[in-house]
């Protein structure tokens, strides 16, 4: 795998990451370091153990996960996005898809990596043998995925001022995270046809 590849690998990954964090941007609806960090860290975290994990599992466990893990992250996507939209239209004023809460980031940053245990079976099969050569693909998985979610909060932030006038932003927050579930399963099944 070249520089190169390795680099335009990890900006595939963080997409999803991306697209979540201007959700999550939309509904903070000014900049917030400390959550808008801490998803970039989850987020940059679990891009990167969730390969290292299937690249040293591939044999017994990887191939299970692969078979599994696009109805893993659509689950976990269509719940948290079928949530945001019952409280774009609650009356009760309590919103529980809050970006400041450690079980959304965790939630989330779980559903937007799931697809990154492939990637650990892939390297497992091109020659990344020794956990030495796998650290720098997932340093740079990690860093990316990290640097494009603060990018994607700061562009939430920014375009949700506008945004929230028109539209609820938990509303357009939870047709974001469940359009990702579906683009995941539909990939994972056109994939296997």
């Amino acid at each position: 795998m070249s520089e190169l590849d390795l680099w335009f690998l990890a900006i595939g990954l963080a997409m999803d990451c991306f697209t979540v964090s201007i959700a999550s941007g939309i509904i903070l609806k000014r900049i917030e370091w400390t959550p808008m960090l801490c998803m970039a860290f989850f987020f940059g975290l679990f891009q990167a153990l969730m390969p290292l994990i299937s690249w040293a599992l591939f044999v017994k466990v990887g191939y299970l996960l692969q078979q599994i893990d696009h109805w893993i992250a659509f689950g976990l996507l269509l719940f948290l996005g079928g949530n945001m939209i019952r409280e774009a239209f609650s009356n009760d004023g309590v919103h529980h898809f809050d970006p400041h809460r450690l079980m959304v980031l965790l939630t989330l940053a779980v559903a937007t990596s799931i697809d990154a245990l492939a990637v650990g079976i892939s390297f497992a099969f091109i020659g990344f043998e020794t956990l030495t050569s796998i650290v720098y693909p997932i340093i740079v998985i990690g860093l990316v995925s990290f640097g494009l979610s603060l990018v994607g909060s700061g562009l939430g932030v920014w375009f949700g001022i506008g945004i929230a006038k028109k539209l609820k932003p938990e509303l357009l927050g939870g047709i974001i995270l469940i359009i990702i579930g579906c683009k995941i399963v539909i990939q994972h099944l056109a994939n296997g046809l």
